[in-house]
């Protein structure tokens, strides 16, 4: 038996039955994950992990690798912030899973462990994080929110949500952009010289593959306790609305 674990107390809050029909989402932490969902600490996924089951989700963690078996009667999956590489064989899977009609929302901290997967999806990453001049949040330029959202699901009920620390994705639709005066340090400065990259930056897209779909997140903060605001908590509500196929 593969260490797989029922979040009851997320199934608890939402007063289902412990293993009813509800669409059931895994929440990988088998790949080097500092951020889980059974810790409430506030760098930790705990709230999120609730959220889920709030909406209606079976919500179960794995250590597991990811096979074709362990995501057999997934309906969506979550890959948040890892730290160690998936293995080929776990992308092969990853990416049956979706074209079998399976939804994975994908969150990055750093790229290269997600980095063949992205491929295969046609997505790619910047090679630094996002320096951003208007809507800050805090004293750094890497927190800022992200208003401009195209019409989705995805974004019903909120104008923005929060990045504490991002990178820019190109590729597949891109569904939430920085302003146009974001800029990646490519020269290692720390500062905004005309050798950088300016431009309005892809943080949020989606694709299709097979009869699934993939979200990609540049950032993996969005979800952390700490950074659970109002609008960041609608939307982790929204994700799951999305991950059950809805």
């Amino acid at each position: 038996m593969g260490a797989l674990f029922l979040v009851f107390g997320a199934l608890l809050c939402a007063g289902m039955p412990a293993w009813g029909a509800a669409p059931l989402v895994m929440v990988d932490q088998g790949h080097g994950q500092r951020f889980v969902i059974e810790q409430k600490g506030e760098l930790q996924l705990s709230r999120f992990g609730a959220i889920l089951g709030e909406e209606g989700l079976r919500v179960v963690s794995s250590r597991e690798r990811l096979t074709d078996e362990s995501l057999r009667q997934a309906a969506g999956l979550v890959i948040s912030g890892p730290f160690t590489p998936l293995a080929p064989a776990e992308v092969d899977a990853v990416i049956r899973f979706a074209e079998r009609g399976g939804r994975v929302a994908l969150m990055l901290h750093i790229g290269p462990p997600v980095g063949v997967l992205m491929q295969r999806v046609g997505v790619a990453f910047s090679n630094g994080v996002l320096h951003e001049q208007h809507n800050l949040v805090g004293d750094d330029d890497i927190s800022f929110q992200v208003r401009d959202l195209t019409a989705h699901p995805l974004f019903t009920g909120i104008d923005h949500f929060s990045l504490y620390g991002g990178w820019a994705l190109s590729g597949q639709t891109p569904l939430a952009r920085t302003s146009a005066e974001t800029w990646v340090d490519l020269n290692g400065d720390r500062q905004l010289t005309e050798r950088d990259a300016m431009d309005r930056f892809a943080v949020v897209v989606e694709g299709s593959i097979g009869a699934g779909r993939i979200l990609i997140f540049g950032d993996d903060a969005i979800f952390l306790n700490r950074y659970l605001d109002e609008a960041n908590s609608r939307l982790a509500r929204n994700l799951a609305q999305w991950l059950g196929g809805r």
